[in-house]
């Protein structure tokens, strides 16, 4: 089953240029719906503190797992199948749980999101269901397509997320996040805490960089693209505070809203909601994520090569589970952000250092 395993995966590996371009063009869709309000209801006009220290920390831990990765020319899942041989299914196991609980928020997000910004009347119950078949044959492709959309989300994401920050630039007001460092410090910790669930980079990029073998500037690459995804996250946060200001903890939905103040969409209209419907396929890649991962680890466990039947149970079971908690959106949004923060800081923080860990083993030289 292990050789399967491996010669299966071996295909699937994405290049570095993939890998930097998901962490800078796919990861930040995620943090423009609910992140920023969330933010700032807790750190006020130092929105700004709480998410650079999540990226300084996230930084630190992709920075272990690149250096873990080219500790040797063998990938991550091939020196952890070494290492737990048939107890490596246990891992799998936990990371398949682990990414389908954390994209069950992601999720819920996604689905208030589209009714609000895509339909004027009520929506009926099985209107976001599109979404469950692009679900399925996305999570079917395997790791490779998470490459494929994130070449693709080059120009999906950068033009309109571009676009939107100029059309709101003049409008924001930047002396409202002064003075620097005017919250409490508990009040920035606070921001820090509750934004865990929505900065697990590391996490998200895990699969992708352990499924790859560490080759010279891979660690470069990925880390630049990181970088450019951070710095574009502040500077959406910094934009929408400076428009929102004291109103932005009950600002949701932040970019459909951030551009909706420009001038010019008195006499054009609101093209600014192009930008956010190419925004929105980007965020469909970014809930899709880690759903595709819950799938990859299944059929580790089993090691099949077939991802089509997992993908549709998969699919069909969250679409009969958002059906559900829609009801009890706000009372799992508590439990997320409070009861289960310290699985959350566990898992997104400790977890991916795991590999550290993994023993190397000498390759023997031949002549």
């Amino acid at each position: 089953m292990n050789a399967v395993v491996c010669s299966i995966r071996k295909s699937e590996q994405l290049y570095a240029r993939q890998i930097a371009f998901c962490a800078a063009f796919i990861l930040p869709a995620g943090k423009f719906l609910e992140t920023p309000s969330l933010l700032a209801s807790a750190a006020k006009d130092d929105i700004l503190i709480p998410a650079l220290l999540h990226f300084l920390s996230q930084t630190l831990v992709l920075l272990g797992v690149l250096y873990a990765a080219s500790k040797s020319k063998k990938t991550l899942f091939e020196r952890l199948q070494e290492c737990l041989g048939r107890w490596a299914v246990a891992v799998y196991v936990f990371f398949a749980v682990f990414y389908l609980f954390a994209a069950i928020l992601p999720l819920l997000d996604l689905e208030k999101f589209v009714y609000a910004a895509f339909f004027d009347t009520a929506p009926t119950t099985f209107s976001f269901a599109f979404f469950f078949f692009l679900l399925a044959f996305f999570c079917a492709k395997g790791l490779k397509s998470v490459g494929r959309c994130a070449d693709l989300c080059l120009f999906l994401f950068l033009l309109p997320f571009l676009a939107l920050l100029a059309m709101a630039f003049f409008e924001a007001d930047f002396s409202r996040l002064l003075p620097f460092l005017g919250t409490s410090f508990k009040g920035s910790m606070q921001g820090f805490s509750k934004g865990t669930p929505h900065f697990c980079d590391a996490l998200l990029l895990l699969p992708l960089i352990a499924n790859r073998k560490y080759e010279e500037g891979d660690g470069i690459k990925i880390m630049s693209g990181y970088w450019a995804g951070c710095v574009m996250c502040l500077a959406f946060f910094a934009v929408f505070f400076g428009i929102f200001s004291s109103l932005a903890p009950r600002e949701h939905y932040a970019f459909l809203k951030i551009a909706q103040y420009f001038p010019a969409l008195d006499v054009v209209g609101r093209i600014d909601l192009l930008f956010v419907y190419l925004l929105s396929v980007v965020l469909l890649f970014y809930t899709s994520l880690p759903l595709l991962y819950t799938t990859e680890f299944s059929v580790r466990m089993f090691g099949r090569e077939q991802k089509t039947f997992p993908a549709a149970i998969l699919s069909l079971a969250l679409f009969v589970l958002v059906l559900f908690m829609n009801k009890y959106y706000d009372s799992f949004y508590a439990v997320i952000g409070g009861t289960l923060l310290p699985i959350f800081w566990f898992i997104s923080y400790l977890l991916p250092l795991f590999c550290l860990i993994l023993p190397v083993k000498k390759e023997r030289a031949y002549a």
